[in-house]
């Protein structure tokens, strides 16, 4: 008779124990707070482009990328229109590396 006694202590301890768990969050919700700083603040324009080198050095297609801190744009090589570089004559993941388009001047919208 005791140990059933205690089982059903112990039921009634963990049912009261979970409704306390669920009731708190109930009667006191914490607010949702969302993550104030990105961890790389680049807008990347959808698709491919015809990227032009201000030089004239080169002409080729890729994604144009804007860096949000400074606005500054880069173009990164993809060789085709796939929005990610290819080579078909390499089976091996290619590494695009980016070259300087131009810049936004963000700092004389305040003005």
């Amino acid at each position: 008779m005791n140990h059933r006694w205690t089982t059903n202590i112990l039921l009634l301890l963990i049912a009261v124990s979970l409704g306390v768990i669920a009731a708190r969050s109930y009667f006191r919700p914490q607010s949702a707070q969302a993550d104030s700083a990105t961890p790389y603040p680049f807008y990347i324009e959808p698709g491919t482009q015809m990227l032009r080198a201000p030089d004239g050095s080169q002409q080729v297609f890729g994604r144009v990328v804007i860096d949000m801190r400074n606005g500054k744009v880069w173009g990164f090589p993809t060789t085709s229109t796939d929005v990610y570089p290819t080579n078909p004559m390499n089976t091996k993941p290619q590494t695009s590396h980016p070259f300087a388009l131009g810049r936004f001047a963000f700092e004389d919208a305040d003005k």
